[in-house]
């Protein structure tokens, strides 16, 4: 019977390392067929030059900024709601009716496509609050978007902060607004910037939710307010892929611009990372 069993704890673990290693093959695999595509085309005329000639040559200057822009401001905007939401179902609410209709709620509301977002900020953004097609309705409706996931990571990781450190807040005299924002907060904070990773990557590859408020083609100049049109990476490869009349000379450029793009939301993981870890230390 114990040998059945380790035989068994093998299987699993053969067939758990097959997966992974498969997952992790295929990642590689993707980056390396961008890579190889888009290489070609990188330099720094490419990174830091307007498009020109009916976007067959020049570079992506309008929507790397774009796509930063816009990032940066959704996880702005979502961040204090998120937080507050998750700070309400781990410290306050009660296990009732109310707190279950939240989290189906925030369920549901991640599991819906990002192209229904997309029609709502259409609608409500940009034609009933008449706020127009640009970077604010873009931004609002990618706020939204990536709403629950911050609120979940952020619940879970208020969670996980160990019920002694409140218990020794209290002991001291602190109330409990005191010691949600003194010491439960700043503990939970790494794994509240892991929410926040997740959600810059989901922006920043979304495609469907700017198309519709605010994301064009091609732009002369940068954006130079919130009620600016912009270029995004993700429409720009869209738009070149589908709507190019010269696919010969576009395609590497979209190739190009998907390669800037992985390595876009790669750097901005990666400087999350440092700074969670970093946080994770000074906690620890």
């Amino acid at each position: 019977m114990r040998r059945f069993h380790h035989l068994k704890d093998k299987f699993y673990i053969f067939t758990v390392s097959i997966l992974t290693l498969i997952s992790i093959s295929a990642l590689f695999i993707i980056l390396y067929f961008v890579f190889r595509k888009g290489a070609s085309v990188l330099s720094m005329d490419f990174l830091f030059r307007f498009p020109r000639n009916g976007m067959t040559e020049g570079g992506i200057l309008p929507a790397i900024v774009g796509t930063f822009i816009v990032s940066i401001l959704s996880v702005t905007i979502a961040l204090p709601f998120g937080l507050m939401v998750a700070i309400y179902l781990s410290e306050y609410a009660k296990d009732n009716h109310l707190s279950s209709f939240i989290r189906v709620s925030i369920n549901n509301l991640a599991g819906t496509p990002s192209i229904i977002f997309g029609l709502f900020g259409l609608y409500f953004f940009v034609n009933y609050l008449g706020f127009g097609s640009n970077i604010l309705s873009s931004s609002l409706t990618l706020a939204i978007l990536i709403l629950p996931f911050i609120v979940r990571t952020s619940e879970e990781s208020l969670r996980n902060v160990p019920s002694s450190y409140r218990e020794a807040s209290y002991a001291l005299g602190a109330d409990k607004s005191t010691t949600i924002l003194k010491i439960v907060l700043p503990s939970a904070i790494p794994g509240i910037l892991t929410g926040i990773i997740l959600s810059v990557g989901r922006v920043a590859g979304e495609t469907a939710p700017i198309l519709f408020t605010g994301a064009t083609f091609f732009i002369k100049g940068l954006p130079l307010s919130p009620f600016s049109e912009f270029m995004a990476l993700p429409y720009h490869i869209y738009a070149l892929m589908t709507e190019g009349t010269q696919p010969d000379r576009q395609v590497p450029i979209a190739y190009g611009s998907a390669l800037v793009l992985i390595i876009l939301v790669l750097l901005i993981n990666i400087l999350a990372i440092y700074i969670r870890n970093k946080k994770r230390v000074k906690i620890e």
